[in-house]
């Protein structure tokens, strides 16, 4: 189970994240999701959502991407964002570390069942997309005069 951490036959890092996974096993947790809705830690990109009496917003934080490579699409109460993060790395670099995404990407989440999908708006500035959703208006809570 434990193999000998002298032998440097790989990168020092891969028997670290070697290390987790058996400490993990061993303890019983994972650092995995721990639900459906839940997404892994390092997911990317990034989302904000916030709920009002009006709507729905969400902030989807995908800097130094081109916008014509955001596609957002509305189905049964799903929003799904896909894009593609382009690799900004010279092709003559030889780097060691990289922590920045690239490449293609697809996030989905829930939203509330009185969400009109037809009223959904997005825009996307300095690396952040902002999607605004209006609640249907026969679902919002409407005030009735006491006489």
């Amino acid at each position: 189970m434990f193999g000998s951490i002298s032998q440097w036959d790989g990168d020092i890092f891969d028997h670290f994240n070697r290390l987790e996974r058996e400490m993990a096993d061993l303890l019983g947790y994972s650092s995995g999701p721990a639900s459906i809705r839940e997404v892994a830690r390092g997911s990317y990109p990034a989302i904000n959502l916030g709920s009002t009496d009006d709507g729905v917003e969400v902030f989807v934080f995908a800097a130094g991407i081109n916008q014509d490579q955001l596609e957002l699409s509305i189905q049964q109460n799903l929003l799904t964002v896909n894009g593609e993060c382009p690799d900004r790395q010279p092709e003559s670099s030889n780097a060691y570390i990289k922590e920045r995404f690239a490449g293609q990407f697809k996030r989905s989440l829930s939203l509330p069942e009185d969400i009109d999908p037809e009223s959904a708006t997005a825009r996307y500035t300095n690396g952040v997309l902002h999607i605004s959703l209006k609640r249907r208006a026969e679902a919002k809570a409407r005030k009735i005069q006491v006489n």
